[in-house]
This record gives structure tokens, C-alpha cells and sequence, in this order.
């Protein structure tokens, strides 16, 4: 049988199950590989020059965010910055199950001499789905959860990240390490790696699991709009931020 698991599922691609039932370490590593590689064009390009700092790829337009059978969120109305879309993503079907929104600056792939300057957060809304067979009958789909809210967010975060003084070589094997360490610590909410957060969401008070490292920040909850939500960022405290939902996410593209 094959069983993907919520965080996989969103690529909409399948992992094998190992003895025990749940993907194998070297299967899933693969299909994070997949994942990073995709995920990584939606921030920032691969650098054309070494040292050189990176614009952002071209937006999406709102086409993809309107296919979704689901509310989109972003920060709520305190915040008076840029907001701009990023990417939304589809199951293997052709689905909308998840998408960012970023608000602030749009972050350069280099840290090296921008990291303190940029301040951003990245909302990320993800469908609540329960276990389910796949559209072919050939897998299980595993439910949502504010893991796989967790796991999108440190990811995505990732992808904006390239440490001082580390090659493009480097970084590759770097991105591999830090998205596993990523899906660990999504597994594992309740672990001493998460405190806890609360934060309005449709001016409700709401409790968010909450990290931080070097790189930035990550936090991840759910919705009573049955949606889960994560976000990350950098330069801007997650400890002043509300979500809303979008009334109208076609004024995103203007």
C-alpha cells in the first residue's frame, strides 16, 4: 500500500511506508528534495553570480487562489505594509490545498549582508482534509494538520535562508539537513523545541505552537474557518501579529 503523509501530500506526491507504517527516512528525503526544489522558485532565484544578492521571481497571479474551496488568511488589518502573493499548491489531482502570502519586503535568497535589513512574514493557509483514499485508489491521503502547517512554514522559511560564507555546493547539502530537521520538529509540536503562542485570528484569541532560530521565525495553529495556518518571517516580532481572513484576494494582484 502506498500512504502519504500530510506534508507530502501537498506536493501530491507518495511516499512508500517502511515496516512500520509510516514513510521511510530515505523515501522521504527524496520527496522533500522534490519539494524544496519546487518551493524555492516562489521567494527567490538561484544566484547568478556568487555574492550577489537575489531579486525575487516573478509573482503569481491570483488565478490559482481563486480555484480554492477555502478562505485565504494574511495578517489582519494592523498591518499597513505590501502585501503579495507567492504560490499556491495542488494535490495530484489538480486541487488548490495550500498557499503564502507575503507581507512586507520580499526576502533575497542571500542572508549575507541582508538578513538584519529585511523584515517579512509569510502566511501560509492550508485546506483541512481528512483521511482519504487518492482519486486513483492507489494510496491513502492522510489528514491535514497544524503539522502540516508547521512543516510548509519551516520549509518555506528555508528557502529564503543561505547562511554567511557557505557555497552554492554547500548549501544544497545544508537545505537537505535543515528540511529534515524541519519535518522532525513538525512532528513533534508538544516537543521542547515549541512554546506557545497566542495570537487573534478573526479577533479570536487562538494558541499557535512557536520556534525561533537564527534564521527567523516559525509558528503554525488552526482556524474555525477549518483551514490550518503557518507563517514565518524575519526582522518583524510574530509576537504583534494578528491574522484576518481575505475578503477579496483578487485585490492582491493590483
Amino acid at each position: 500500500m502506498w500512504v502519504w503523509h500530510p506534508a507530502l501530500l501537498l506536493r501530491g506526491s507518495a511516499a512508500r511506508t517502511s515496516e512500520g507504517g509510516g514513510p521511510s527516512r530515505s523515501d522521504w528525503s527524496e520527496e522533500a528534495a522534490g519539494y524544496m526544489e519546487t518551493t524555492s522558485r516562489v521567494g527567490a532565484q538561484a544566484p547568478a553570480a556568487e555574492g550577489a544578492a537575489e531579486a525575487p521571481t516573478a509573482r503569481r497571479t491570483v488565478d490559482g487562489y481563486l480555484l480554492a474551496p477555502f478562505p485565504w488568511y494574511g495578517l489582519d488589518e494592523a498591518f499597513t505594509g505590501p502585501r503579495w502573493l507567492m504560490q499556491v499548491g495542488t494535490s495530484a489531482e489538480g486541487a488548490v490545498e495550500h498557499g503564502s502570502i507575503g507581507h512586507g519586503d520580499e526576502p533575497t535568497l542571500r542572508s549575507e549582508g541582508t538578513e538584519d535589513k529585511e523584515r517579512f512574514a509569510v502566511v501560509v493557509t492550508v485546506a483541512a482534509s481528512p483521511v482519504r483514499r487518492s482519486a486513483d485508489g492507489t494510496g491513502v491521503l492522510e489528514a491535514t494538520s497544524v503539522s502540516s502547517a508547521a512543516w510548509l512554514a519551516g520549509v518555506g522559511l528555508l528557502t529564503v535562508t543561505w547562511p554567511g560564507q557557505m557555497d552554492h555546493t554547500l548549501r544544497d547539502d545544508w537545505l537537505d539537513q535543515q528540511t529534515e530537521t524541519a519535518w522532525v520538529l513538525a512532528d513533534d509540536l508538544d516537543g521542547a523545541d515549541w512554546t506557545t503562542l497566542s495570537l487573534p485570528v478573526d479577533g479570536v484569541p487562538t494558541q499557535f505552537h512557536y520556534r525561533e532560530s537564527e534564521f527567523g521565525w516559525v509558528l503554525a495553529g488552526s482556524t474555525q474557518e477549518g483551514v490550518h495556518l503557518g507563517a514565518y518571517g524575519r526582522g518583524m516580532s510574530a509576537y504583534g501579529l494578528g491574522f484576518s481572513m481575505i475578503k477579496d484576494i483578487g485585490a492582491y494582484e493590483s
